[in-house]
């Protein structure tokens, strides 16, 4: 008789201890957070909020992930990969989904290159696609930060935001260095010579990584896109700290939103907890009080819900397209029977 004791497959577990520690950290996070709200103050503004902001601040919202599939867009384009717009685009959407609920804070990224690979069998292309979208984002959250904070210094009375923003732009220039130059990264690939399909894998995708040197313009207009998206998510934020009566300067907001977007990307549930946790000490800097900054915080983290809740709803959708497709096309080739 089979053993009733059933051996957890290892990725399975370990999937399930990385969903307990994300859950762990958000609750920890938002449950010292809270702690430390006056819920009277935070319960009068949300009370008296104007809702026609929060509508404008979701549509406003919903339009920056059309820039980011423009972006990723570019670089599928970039690497001469043969898939269709309308693919990217599922998988995009699809992605955001993952980024909620897988637990892992790369879910959507892993979606993008699954659901890509079965569509176009240029692997390392994809990976490289979906490699260099990332890296664009965090490359224009340096990039508006520092504008940002050098524009507004004289604001905010504090060094260490800008010691922040400083090691953030030399780690990214050091990567930027190391993926785009061929020695650096065979040097750094020698980590996995033990492994050698690991190895092989990552030469091939930096082969197709270096077919952007000779593609700049495209790289430009990705990291242009990043930034105009960093520019509305902050603008966004302006928008619900209108709903909620905080008049802020746009500026804080370009300089306190890409920090965010940053701290978001830490093990968490879509960021939840650290997200308010930022914005909590960030805008504390400007005497935003913490039940408001963390309010801000939570209502753009709603917005993110309702765009992930589309991209499952756009897989459930075209998983039930794809099977109806099948069981129609087994129905059209089995042989038919004739009446005797």
């Amino acid at each position: 008789m089979p053993s009733k004791n059933k051996v957890v497959n290892p990725q399975r577990r370990k999937n399930i201890f990385s969903l307990i520690l994300r859950i762990g950290i958000s609750g920890i996070l938002l449950g010292y957070i809270f702690s430390k709200i006056d819920w009277e103050e935070t319960r009068i503004v949300l009370k008296s909020a104007q809702p026609q902001y929060i509508l404008y601040a979701l549509l406003v919202f919903f339009s920056i992930h059309i820039i980011l599939v423009w972006r990723w867009w570019i670089f599928i384009r970039a690497l001469n990969l043969s898939v269709s717009i309308g693919t990217a685009v599922r998988y995009f959407f699809i992605g955001l989904f993952g980024n909620l609920f897988l637990p892992t804070s790369i879910g959507g990224d892993i979606i993008k290159v699954l659901g890509l690979c079965r569509e176009s069998p240029q692997k390392a292309k994809v990976v490289a696609s979906v490699l260099l979208d990332r890296l664009s984002g965090f490359v224009s959250i340096v990039l508006v930060a520092s504008c940002s904070f050098l524009y507004g210094y004289r604001l905010i009375d504090d060094k260490s935001l800008g010691l922040l923003i400083l090691l953030m732009a030399l780690f990214f220039l050091l990567l930027g260095i190391i993926l785009f130059n061929r020695f650096l990264y065979s040097f750094v690939c020698r980590i996995f010579k033990a492994f050698p399909r690991i190895e092989n894998a990552l030469i091939a995708l930096h082969e197709d990584i270096l077919l952007l040197r000779d593609k700049r313009q495209e790289g430009f207009k990705a990291v242009g896109l990043s930034c105009l998206s960093q520019a509305i998510l902050s603008f966004v934020f302006f928008l619900t700290a209108k709903a909620l009566h905080q008049e802020i300067g746009f500026v804080y907001f370009l300089i306190f939103i890409p920090l965010i977007c940053m701290a978001s990307a830490f093990p968490s549930i879509g960021g939840l907890g650290v997200r308010e946790a930022g914005a909590a000490y960030l805008f504390g800097k400007i005497g935003v009080g913490a039940g408001i900054a963390v309010s801000l915080s939570l209502i753009n983290f709603l917005f993110m819900v309702i765009v992930g809740l589309l991209g499952g709803l756009i897989y459930v959708v075209t998983l039930s397209s794809g099977r109806l497709q099948y069981c129609a096309s087994n129905a059209s080739a089995a042989p038919r029977e004739t009446g005797g």
